[in-house]
């Protein structure tokens, strides 16, 4: 056994007494066709194939996916970090089968980590620093994108929020100043020659004014145009003064020549122009109390949409309606999807998911943010296409953008830890290595894409029940 075992690239450097202590330690076994070890197994043993065809698979949500397939001798596979010990688990990275009669030198975890130690303490101490500190950068680094992508989200979270903060607060003073106005007009309506009847009719079409305001049609441009027109004209021709200014304000509430011939029926004619600038002061107060209440409901919107963003009072884990997710970090990015087209292709027809939602919005966010970065860098515009689909027994996100496609020599490459097209400072090339993990190693589910120039998505497909544990595994990402 000496002879073949020191024949093999790995150990051809070997002194004959290592050598000897190796083949005392180890031994060689022969397998027949089928699995020689299964991914998340305790690793227990280190292989390396003295003869025969290995196929290395991992697992992909609920695919075992091909990542080698050889038939090169010295070949190896299995516990490969035991000189690690108790620090990071000693599990099988992956699953190992053969296609054909193979023989493996087979040398038992501990032993081989001891012989490692013994032999190679120099080598051993520089692999542990490089997988301690690699590790180590990588979550200094993920912790790093995460307060990036924080920053960014407040960003134009408070910017959204700004503008109908603004709003509010420009109305409200409006509203104070024609609130004022109002009550000086009506002072000097009840000072005029107003019988009982009269003032009682003014306010009733006050009354019907306001519930006009809350019923206002959506005109075309065109069609304002023309009402503006008309009521300008009646204005002048029944002698109120800047009919001009008057008649768009009426024409935003929805009144029309017809209700202006109530009013005027409702008064004499000397008192008309009075009481149709009351009635503007109604009309502007009615129009100014909406848009204070849109401006309230768009801001509550927004911090809905943050609070479904962050997850911040719900359980880290629950069964989620992904739509509610992908609308609520749509809407916390919609500050970089300025010139950006978005076109939702939903399937409401989806049942919910057990998930980890507040991570299942981190990989969206990534997954959006790669795509308008694409489409920034071909001409600052394009369309993102957001689609959701069952396929079999998985649920579909896809995220495609028209951007210039992921060139064919990194494509191996998009999901590599450190991995970034951007420039330095721009990027820290976890994004997809972060939503790679969340997705399959505590969704199990799995993230793929397909890119050509103009057409790229990312698909995300998740399980549409949670495994036989209850829920997806619970992993460091």
């Amino acid at each position: 056994m000496p002879d073949e075992i020191g024949s093999l690239f790995l150990f051809e450097k070997l002194t004959p007494e290592q050598l000897r202590r190796l083949c005392e330690a180890g031994r060689v076994e022969r397998y027949e066709p089928g699995t020689v070890y299964t991914e998340g197994d305790p690793a227990t043993c280190f292989y390396v194939m003295v003869e025969g065809t290995v196929v290395l698979s991992r697992r992909v949500g609920g695919d075992d996916v091909e990542v080698a397939r050889t038939s090169q001798r010295g070949v190896y596979a299995g516990a490969m970090q035991a000189y690690l010990g108790d620090r990071v688990p000693q599990v099988y990275n992956n699953s190992l089968r053969v296609t054909e009669p193979t023989r493996f030198f087979v040398l038992p975890a501990d032993t081989f980590a001891d012989i490692m130690q013994d032999w190679f303490p120099m080598a051993v101490h520089l692999l542990e620093g490089l997988f301690f500190g690699a590790k180590s950068a990588q979550q200094a680094i993920g912790q790093r994108e995460r307060l990036l992508a924080l920053g960014s989200l407040s960003a134009g979270l408070t910017h959204e929020l700004n503008n109908p903060a603004a709003a509010a607060v420009r109305a409200t003073a409006s509203l104070r100043e024609r609130v004022g106005k109002m009550r000086r007009k009506l002072r000097v309506i009840s000072e005029g020659a107003y019988d009982r009847e009269t003032l009682a009719g003014l306010i009733e079409i006050q009354e019907r004014t306001a519930e006009r305001v809350a019923k206002a049609p959506v005109l075309s441009p065109l069609e304002a145009s023309d009402r503006e027109d008309l009521l300008s004209d009646w204005l002048d021709d029944h002698g109120v003064t800047e009919g001009w200014r008057i008649a768009p304000t009426f024409v935003q509430a929805g009144l029309d020549v017809d209700w202006l011939e109530q009013v005027a029926a409702a008064v004499d004619e000397e008192t008309l122009p009075g009481a149709v600038g009351w009635l503007n002061y109604t009309v502007e107060t009615e129009l100014l109390m909406d848009e204070i209440q849109d401006s309230a409901a768009r801001i509550s919107h927004l911090v809905d949409a943050a609070k479904q963003y962050s997850q911040l009072d719900r359980a880290p884990f629950q069964v989620a309606d992904v739509h509610e997710l992908l609308d609520s970090t749509l809407l916390m990015l919609s500050g970089k999807l300025k010139g950006i087209r978005v076109a939702k292709e939903y399937d409401r027809a989806l049942p919910r998911v057990p998930a980890y939602p507040a991570e299942l919005n981190q990989v969206w966010t990534n997954l959006v943010d790669n795509a308008v970065a694409a489409m920034r860098e071909a001409d600052g515009e394009g369309t993102l296409t957001v689609r959701t689909a069952r396929e079999n027994d998985r649920l579909l996100v896809e995220f495609g953008d028209t951007g210039p496609g992921i060139p064919a020599e990194i494509r191996d490459r998009v999901f590599d830890p450190f991995f970034t097209t951007k420039p330095v400072g721009e990027g820290t090339g976890l994004g997809l290595d972060i939503s790679w993990r969340i997705v399959v190693n505590k969704h199990h589910g799995s993230l793929r894409f397909e890119s050509e120039p103009g057409d790229t998505r990312f698909q995300v497909l998740l399980p549409l029940t949670a495994p036989a544990s209850g829920h997806p595994q619970e992993e460091p990402v």
